[in-house]
């Protein structure tokens, strides 16, 4: 880790942190894409339909302020949705996005066996060269897709400890 990286606290959300959960997503959204109707319903109402329906939220903190943020969506028995991951522009690079991945994967764990899915954009690069680096790989696409902007899906297979 580098130095910046080693204030970075990976903490559970709460409504403290939905305002910030909401700025950090709606950040990236803006600058390539248009906000869609099932963006607004989910930012604009984390507790209601992510936490309420048995999910999670991660925050990352630096010295106080919500610099990152990633979301785990239950869509079904054994399987996950990762959603609504964002960095700060100014703390890029600094392998925040890393811990947010560490923390879905160790909390997906504690459900093994199980699978992770997510639906991205090609456009967003650095995210997909993210998720290659933690064992998602490429499936077709879903047709139902709530997203677009969605032209890539990936999954990771989460194996039991025990295996």
């Amino acid at each position: 880790m580098n130095e910046k990286n080693e204030s970075i606290e990976i903490v559970d959300f709460d409504e403290g942190f939905a305002a910030d959960f909401a700025r950090l997503n709606y950040e990236w959204i803006e600058k390539y894409f248009a906000v869609e109707r099932h963006d607004r319903e989910i930012l604009d109402h984390p507790q209601e339909y992510i936490i309420d329906r048995g999910g999670r939220i991660f925050m990352a903190v630096a010295d106080g302020t919500a610099v990152g943020t990633v979301a785990l969506i239950p869509a079904g028995e054994g399987v996950l949705e990762l959603t609504k991951m964002g960095v700060s522009p100014e703390f890029r690079g600094q392998g925040i996005a890393n811990l947010l991945m560490q923390a879905c994967i160790e909390h997906a764990r504690q459900s093994a066996p199980c699978m992770i899915f997510l639906e991205s954009s090609r456009i967003l690069e650095p995210a997909i060269t993210l998720y290659r680096k933690f064992g998602f790989v490429e499936t077709p696409t879903d047709p139902n897709s709530e997203y677009a902007r969605a032209d890539i899906r990936m999954e990771l297979a989460i194996e039991s400890p025990n295996m």
